[in-house]
C-alpha cells in the first residue's frame, strides 16, 4: 500500500479488502458443508391417480403443482386402452375451519382461528402403502373487527391461500421422499 495515501483512504482499502476476504471465506464455508439452494423434486413415479376430494382448493392446488412439476394426474377411474398409473394418491379430508377463540364481554367476535386440514394417503395400485394417512395442518390466528368486516374477509381468503400454498409444498416434498414403489 502506497505511503502517500491519506490515512482516511488506507484505513477503507484494508476494510474492503478485510471484507472480500470475508465474502470469500463465507461463501467457501458453505460449499463445504454441503449446502446447496433447493432444487425442483424428482419423484420415483411419473403418474398419478386422486382420488376422493379431487375439486377442493387444496387437492385443485395440488394436481397444478404436480403437473408442474411433470407428473402426469389422473382423476378418474382407469379407462381401456389408457395406461395404468403408478399410484393412487387418496385424499381423506380437505376442510377449512373458520373458529371463533376471543369474544369481548358483550359477545362480539374479536378473534379467529383460521385451520387448514388434509389428510392423504399414497399407495401403488396393488394396495402397498408408501406414505401412511398422514394429516397436514396448519392455523392461523386473525383479529376481527365488525367495522371492517369486508377487509377482515379479504385478509382470512389470503390466509387462507398461504395456508394452502404451505400444505401443498409440504405434501411435494413428501411424494419426493418416496424414493421406490
Amino acid at each position: 500500500m502506497s505511503r502517500d495515501l491519506p490515512a482516511d483512504a488506507r484505513r477503507r482499502v484494508v476494510w474492503a479488502g478485510l471484507a472480500g476476504a470475508g465474502i470469500l471465506l463465507a461463501t467457501g464455508g458453505l460449499s463445504g458443508c454441503g449446502f446447496a439452494l433447493r432444487q425442483a423434486p424428482s419423484f420415483a413415479f411419473t403418474s398419478l391417480r386422486f382420488t376422493n376430494y379431487v375439486a377442493t382448493p387444496v387437492s385443485r392446488a395440488l394436481q397444478r403443482e404436480l403437473a408442474a412439476a411433470g407428473i402426469q394426474v389422473v382423476n378418474t377411474a382407469a379407462v381401456a386402452g389408457q395406461p395404468p398409473v403408478q399410484v393412487v394418491l387418496a385424499v381423506l379430508t380437505d376442510q377449512r375451519e373458520r373458529v371463533v377463540v376471543g369474544q369481548t364481554t358483550s359477545g362480539q367476535v374479536r378473534e379467529l382461528q383460521l385451520r387448514t386440514r388434509f389428510r392423504f394417503r399414497l399407495s401403488t395400485l396393488s394396495g402397498k402403502y408408501l406414505i401412511d394417512e398422514t394429516e397436514m395442518l396448519q392455523e392461523r390466528d386473525i383479529s376481527f373487527t365488525e367495522t371492517g368486516a369486508l377487509a377482515k374477509a379479504a385478509e382470512e381468503q389470503l390466509m387462507f391461500n398461504d395456508m394452502q400454498n404451505d400444505i401443498v409444498q409440504q405434501i411435494m416434498r413428501r411424494l419426493a421422499a418416496v424414493k421406490s414403489l
